[in-house]
């Protein structure tokens, strides 16, 4: 019997215009523990849609004035990445599985089986597309993470003040979207966000971007520069990566908060600023300090309120989320019809390693859709994409695979490969325990001493 896995939540919406066999369907979901909606048309679900916001919909395939393909293709274009799952008779296979390559998750025959109804759902659920994002502010932050939830919480609140910032993270992990968010949802929205990367300059380029510069100030200089905390004036700037600041700009840096003015490089005359100030990085400060390459008082100024954020690996229920959002958006840069991915690929992106983090799979997202040939994007062609990167978490169900093996190999060495014991420790009936053997590959007779 299928149980629902304690971790996954999940709104269903079915879609059948036989009564009988919709209340079937309801009763068997929700026996499960899940939220479900029903509803007899296609037009009734698409009514229903914002109302319910699910995160999977089971779809009759054969309905009247609007069939199960007829949705889909409207669900594509309302929910982008809300995953469909086909109902059909035997004699309809075919279309079901051309439905399936146009996007939809998969399908089901009647007569339905409850065990792969659920089987069906559950997966469904785990590389589930849909998503609903956070209004305004914080548009382009795409979660449903409880971790990065609670982070947009904190960021609102916060925003609303002009405490200074430190943003942590990896890189790629959407720091400067974050502090873009935080200015949105600030005050100071209507005017400028700038943005500069410490790492990115030369000690003496930097310092005349930040603070400006006077005309003959050095070499190259004919004319005067506004430095980017004037370009700034009266909104944020964000300061990245400034773990790699170098020491000398440190202590200018720190004057700057202190005073809250700016001389320009070649200028004795201060220039009074008004700028908020966030700050972001990858790397330890503290661990710099103890280095003694980070100030200590200048950390202090920069840390009032410190947010880290998740690494894309300890936030994997958003990558579903995040590559329907990159496959729309390409497919809107393109002027193109939307490419999805089939399920395994959804799975295999989800099971990843991301060492890059959000921008690494924004990168293999816009690959994968550059070199697939089809509206489907496969499996092979991400296996292709992540290289090395590919499969290092196991699935649910290979994790499940693999303790049972072990459990049942560490139970047959226990007991030197007699079965009836084993199958006792184990508290299954001996037909079942010998099925499980047979299941994983296990011969009894390899435990047992010579």
């Amino acid at each position: 019997m299928a149980t629902k896995n304690p971790t996954t939540e999940g709104k269903i919406l079915l879609v059948d215009d036989d009564p009988g066999l919709l209340r079937l369907l309801s009763i068997r979901i929700r026996a499960e523990g899940y939220e479900v909606e029903a509803v007899e048309s296609a037009h009734k679900a698409l009514a229903t849609l914002n109302r319910f916001s699910p995160d999977l919909v089971v779809t009759d395939l054969r309905m009247d004035k609007m069939d199960g393909i007829g949705l889909l293709k409207e669900l594509q274009t309302r929910s982008p990445g809300l995953r469909v799952v086909i109902i059909t008779a035997h004699g309809t296979i075919p279309d079901a599985v051309a439905a399936t390559q146009s996007g939809a998750f998969g399908f089901l025959t009647k007569p339905i089986d409850k065990d792969e109804l659920m089987q069906t759902v559950e997966k469904a659920l785990r590389v589930s597309g849909s998503f609903e994002v956070e209004e305004g502010w914080a548009s382009d932050i795409i979660t449903r993470n409880q971790a990065m939830k609670e982070i947009l919480n904190q960021a609102k609140m916060v925003a609303v003040t002009d405490a200074r910032v430190l943003i942590n993270g990896e890189s790629g992990t959407g720091k400067e979207l974050l502090a873009r968010a935080i200015h949105q949802a600030s005050p100071r929205s209507d005017k400028a966000f700038v943005a500069i990367n410490c790492s990115a300059m030369a000690e003496n380029l930097l310092e005349s971007e930040l603070f400006g510069h006077e005309k003959g100030a050095f070499t190259g200089a004919t004319r005067s520069h506004k430095g980017l905390f004037q370009a700034a004036e009266g909104g944020t700037l964000l300061l990245d990566e400034i773990g790699d600041m170098p020491m000398r700009l440190q202590v200018k840096l720190l004057r700057v908060l202190q005073e809250q003015q700016v001389r320009p490089v070649g200028s004795t005359d201060a220039i009074d600023v008004d700028v908020r100030v966030i700050s972001a990085t990858h790397r330890d400060l503290q661990e710099l300090m103890g280095e003694g390459r980070f100030r200590e008082d200048l950390y202090y100024r920069l840390n009032v309120v410190n947010i880290k954020i998740p690494t894309l690996d300890e936030r994997r229920e958003d990558i579903p989320l995040l590559v329907a959002h990159f496959l729309q958006v390409i497919a809107r840069e393109a002027g193109q019809e939307r490419k999805v991915y089939a399920p395994e690929a959804v799975e295999m992106l989800v099971t990843a390693e991301w060492p890059g983090n959000i921008r690494q799979l924004y990168n293999v997202v816009r690959q994968n859709v550059a070199l697939s040939r089809s509206p489907v994007i496969s499996a092979e062609l991400v296996q292709q994409s992540l290289g090395e990167h590919a499969g290092k978490l196991l699935s649910f169900s290979d994790a499940r695979d693999e303790f049972t093996r072990n459990y049942l190999s560490q139970i047959l060495q226990i007991t030197m490969g007699n079965v009836s014991q084993a199958a006792r420790l184990a508290k299954r009936n001996r037909t079942d325990f010998y099925k499980l053997l047979a299941r994983h590959d296990l011969n009894p007779d390899q435990f047992k001493t010579r």
